[in-house]
């Protein structure tokens, strides 16, 4: 059986020499089913937390990163191609809260339709794939996130998306949005006082 530190140093070689992130099992593939994969990642994320690099899981994959707090440094040098329109935020959005989802689905939450060069380009982008087919009369394809999406915006998964608080308290709502719910919670406080008298 090979010695821990042989792991380790095992999988740290295999996750640096990969293009992309890799799976407990795309790891075993290389080093093999006997050695302890998953206690060889959790000691090398320890070994590097808090250096320049880290050693992070996103959507089941781990790969090496700059860390967050040094990113400033790397900015200058990186150009950042994909300028998203305001479309192809919203439809992003509601994939990734509402996944897996229909176009005629983001279509009615959205309240408009939605170009297909919109889902194009979220698919170029690596963020979205199909996911099946939704077992209604025409069959309509679904959309959901995929790992690309987790890895670029930094999420362990989409458990970490922020919620409405969060949205609130950031100033990332709509103030149409606010006044509405104020006056939806507003008008139900009516009917209450209503039923009461």
């Amino acid at each position: 059986m090979t010695p821990p530190d042989e792991t380790m140093r095992a999988v740290e070689a295999v996750l640096f020499a990969s293009e992309d992130p890799l799976s407990v099992a795309d790891i075993r593939a290389y080093v093999g089913e006997e050695p302890d994969v998953a206690a060889a990642l959790a000691a090398l994320a320890e070994h590097y937390a808090g250096r320049g690099i880290e050693l992070v899981e996103r959507g089941g994959r781990w790969h090496f990163q700059t860390a967050a707090d040094l990113a400033n440094f790397l900015r200058r040098d990186r150009e950042d191609s994909r300028k998203l329109s305001r479309a192809g935020i919203e439809t992003l959005a509601i994939i990734a809260y509402h996944e897996p989802v229909t176009r005629a689905e983001i279509e009615a939450i959205r309240g408009v339709q939605i170009s297909k060069g919109t889902l194009d380009v979220l698919m170029e982008a690596g963020w979205i794939r199909p996911a099946g087919r939704r077992e209604v009369p025409g069959r309509p394809l679904m959309f959901a996130t995929t790992a690309e999406f987790l890895t670029h915006f930094g999420l362990a998964s989409r458990r970490d998306l922020p919620g409405i608080d969060d949205l609130r308290a950031a100033g990332l709502l709509d103030p149409v949005d606010l006044a509405f719910e104020a006056a939806h919670s507003g008008a139900e406080n009516m009917e209450t006082a209503d039923e009461e008298d």
